[in-house]
């Protein structure tokens, strides 16, 4: 199956993308250091670098997927949440792409902040406007659009255009196997004309698995050599669904991985120096899943990227262990210096995330013949 990527980034869709099957046949970046990393990796893909402002996607069909993740700064919480006022906003891109492409579904992710109450209005309006993407937006504010959307969406004309099936989903990666409590929206999509019975994947990994390894078996400390008295404590599990692995911890994450040095042949993963920590800024415990990793370096709200061990010594994560913790295989190199390689793994999708949602989209479109386009209006 074909599909095309928009903000690639550093790869972290991209892979779940490959993963699950797909044939992404162009990556889109704008930013010179992330369509380095993805050409270093994959010199096989067609990494195309600019402003997708400028681009044409039609000449890349057809495809049967278009995914990708706009940049999340104007609705993350971290910033300073703009939205709909912020030029960062790319989501009316991600919308001409499914127009030009019409391919038979979308996958587009972001963060949790987008869901507030205060961009509730303009979710609907990004909502509608992927369910009939080729819906006529004029110059008028976004307000406006979304009155005629509405009206629109209500009248016998919507039966007859380019339609698709448009749902909101919320997941934690630490629940697909993630060593990270990170909160991520998809907007997921199908054409109408794909009889899809489609649901987004269950959960496979979960909180009281780790606490019952920790806490009651012993199972997660054994794992890692460490002696603890033996565990005493009990959990209430009645109604939990059985046979969930645990969630995966920092700990977790750097199996493996020696302490880091100042030089180290193991690429990425040189010690940096500088983490403080005071009040609000304490970093993700060694022994938990990491806060979500932010794309920032020193001083990041929470100090999410630093590791905080038992002994409340902290330290920066290296660019190796917060690739470990998106997910990213070794082999994975980025590409600049620490900063920016923590930039580009900060707003990365991890892997196993992407590879979960991927899949369970690729699994729904490949018994599908998807009957002619003209039959779907």
């Amino acid at each position: 199956m074909r599909s095309i990527e928009l903000f690639s980034g550093a790869g972290g869709l991209a892979l779940g993308l490959e993963k699950a099957g797909f044939e992404t046949v162009a990556h889109f970046e704008w930013n010179a250091d992330a369509c380095a990393t993805l050409r270093q990796n994959r010199a096989q893909w067609h990494v195309i670098e600019g402003d997708v402002r400028d681009m044409q996607f039609s000449g890349f069909g057809p495809v049967d997927l278009v995914a990708g993740g706009p940049p999340c700064q104007p609705f993350s919480m971290g910033g300073k949440a703009k939205g709909y006022d912020d030029t960062r906003d790319m989501f009316p891109q991600a919308v001409r792409a499914v127009r030009e492409l019409r391919p038979m579904a979308f996958i587009f992710e972001n963060v949790r902040g987008l869901m507030r109450p205060a961009f509730r209005n303009y979710v609907e309006f990004l909502r509608l406007q992927m369910v009939y993407p080729d819906f006529p937006i004029a110059d008028a504010d976004w307000e406006a659009n979304l009155s005629r959307l509405q009206k629109f969406d209500n009248s016998k004309g919507a039966s007859k255009t380019l339609r698709y099936k448009v749902t909101l989903h919320q997941a934690n990666a630490a629940n697909y196997g993630v060593p990270q409590l990170r909160h991520r929206v998809f907007f997921i999509g199908f054409r109408m004309d794909v009889n899809s019975d489609w649901f987004f994947p269950s959960a496979t990994h979960s909180e009281v698995a780790l606490r019952r390894a920790q806490s009651v078996t012993g199972e997660y400390w054994r794992e890692h050599g460490i002696t603890r008295l033996s565990p005493t404590k009990t959990l209430q599990t009645a109604g939990l669904p059985p046979n969930l692995a645990r969630w995966h911890t920092v700990r977790d994450a750097l199996r493996g991985l020696p302490p880091p040095q100042k030089r180290n042949s193991i690429p990425g993963h040189t010690f940096q120096p500088g983490a403080r920590s005071y009040p609000g800024h304490t970093g993700s415990p060694i022994d938990e899943p990491s806060k979500a990793l932010k794309a920032g370096d020193h001083g990041v709200p929470g100090g999410e990227n630093m590791i905080r061990f038992e002994n409340d010594s902290i330290r920066y994560l290296t660019i190796r262990e917060a690739a470990r913790i998106q997910t990213f295989p070794d082999d994975w190199l980025l590409n600049g210096s620490w900063t920016e390689c923590m930039r580009q793994i900060g707003n990365a999708v991890p892997v196993d995330l992407a590879y979960a949602v991927a899949k369970s989209v690729a699994e729904r479109l490949t018994p599908v013949h998807a009957r002619p386009l003209q039959s779907a209006r």
